[in-house]
């Protein structure tokens, strides 16, 4: 498996991935996930400010393959979405985990983090999706 899991992020089981920084996070689609999409054409983004619920779709991720739901993997509200990715959709494929992230969030509720996977468990759900 090649496929870039950075240790120091949490991740869901629908490939989300959030960097924790104090009470935000940044959120995005994981390499894996990226890559299952093929080339990403487009992101509908939510807008500034809204809130949602853990796991609720909060914008769609249109490829030349298909049109995913991205959710979110802890409750919170967008605080800041990427802009560069309206221009770049690209970027989502090629960085997913640095210039192509989706949104900043004010975290809801903390004790939800302890629902995401390490990066070792996510790796095991993807080697268990591959050879399915």
């Amino acid at each position: 498996m090649d496929y870039n899991i950075p240790k120091n992020l949490k991740y869901s089981p629908s490939h989300e991935w959030i960097l924790i920084e104090n009470e935000e996070g940044i959120i995005g689609i994981t390499d894996y996930a990226q890559d299952q999409l093929g080339d990403i054409v487009y992101v509908e983004f939510p807008e500034v400010g809204e809130e949602f619920s853990n796991g609720e779709s909060i914008a769609e991720i249109e490829s030349v393959k298909a049109v995913e739901e991205f959710n979110i993997p802890v409750s919170g509200k967008i605080i800041e979405i990427n802009d560069e990715i309206n221009e770049n959709p690209e970027l989502v494929n090629e960085s997913p985990y640095e210039k192509g992230w989706l949104a900043r969030i004010k975290l809801a509720n903390l004790s939800e983090l302890e629902n995401l996977l390490s990066s070792e468990n996510y790796i095991s759900q993807i080697n268990k999706e591959l050879e399915d």
